[in-house]
């Protein structure tokens, strides 16, 4: 299951949560009566989720005449009315939602707020972002998303995530990791942050990849659709030209390798699994992967190693262990 940590009791977290939800094309009547039920049940609630609005404002001038209207009745002294038990499902559910908002929210607070998504060992997630952008979580991920007026702020602390971000030529989508920032404006596209090694790989329109700091001499590189640019920890850069549904296979359990070490297959594979997989020695983990890897059943995943490479399993400790045949 997808954690999301936040400040205060994971109430912000919520109210985030609910924000994104209530954007929904299939919004339901039952959708409607849980989220008053929410905002009722906790006076914080309400806050938070003005809080969550609030930082929606940066995307949406819609927000814009929600927090205007209710500045508007704050100054009126208009008293709120009773919110309606009638939810509307259409696509335009989303209006419902910031009907019902305006109802029931005192004038907004100007804050931000930064959301933080994790998932554990073998959980894929989907969020979906206030702005529409699309975010999948690979196992063993985290990253923080911050919304600004001028700009949509994601730093990836660790792990993968494919990006499928909306169209704001005014608001650029930015990406941290590994000391590198990804600029986009709308595009798709897979993050990769393990133990210091960056890469990025293109499937739709362009980013740039350029050093966090500023005065840092590391060349920027702009990536184009088929394109994946992979930085070591030393900072050496290598860009090549690579099918993207090979890497964004993780998604539906398909792990695609091109001369991979086993060794980092293997890392791989135990994110998937609580048992773990270890190697007898060095030299077998430097033993290059070629081949497509479904992942399913742990003894299944080590029983087509074997098929790939002459190495065959034993129990240990942990899980597993590989031996050379």
């Amino acid at each position: 299951m997808l954690s999301i940590v936040a400040d205060e009791e994971g109430t912000m977290a919520q109210a985030s949560a609910w924000l994104a939800r209530l954007q929904r094309d299939d919004l339901t009547e039952a959708d409607g009566l849980e989220f008053e039920a929410w905002l009722e049940a906790d006076p914080t609630h309400r806050a938070a989720y003005r809080d969550a609005l609030a930082a929606w404002q940066a995307f949406d001038t819609c927000a814009d005449d929600v927090l205007e209207e209710l500045a508007a009745q704050e100054r009126r002294g208009a008293r709120r009315p009773a919110p309606s038990r009638r939810w509307l499902v259409s696509a335009g559910g989303f209006a419902a939602a910031a009907a019902l908002a305006l109802a029931l929210l005192p004038p907004m607070l100007t804050s931000s707020a930064a959301q933080t998504y994790a998932t554990g060992k073998g959980e894929h997630e989907r969020i979906t972002l206030a702005d529409g952008s699309v975010v999948d979580l690979n196992a063993e991920t985290r990253l923080t998303v911050s919304y600004e007026r001028s700009a949509r702020r994601v730093v990836l602390e660790d792990g993968e995530a494919i990006f499928d971000v909306a169209h704001d030529a005014k608001r650029p989508f930015t990406v941290a990791a590994s000391q590198r920032v990804v600029r986009v404006l709308g595009t798709q596209f897979d993050v990769r942050n393990r133990q210091g090694e960056l890469t990025v790989t293109v499937a739709r329109g362009k980013v740039q990849v350029e050093p966090a700091d500023a005065a840092a001499t590391d060349r920027a590189f702009v990536l184009r659709p088929g394109q994946r640019l992979a930085i070591a920890q030393t900072g050496r850069a290598q860009l090549q030209s690579v099918d993207p549904q090979e890497t964004f296979g993780w998604r539906v359990g398909r792990l695609v390798y091109r001369g991979e070490p086993l060794e980092n297959v293997v890392a791989d594979l135990n994110r998937q699994f609580v048992d773990q997989i270890e190697i007898a020695d060095p030299e077998l983990g430097r033993m290059p992967i070629t081949g497509v890897i479904v992942v399913d059943d742990q003894d299944a995943v080590v029983q087509r190693l074997s098929l790939m490479l002459p190495i065959r399993s034993v129990p240990s400790e942990r899980g597993l262990l590989l031996l050379r045949k």
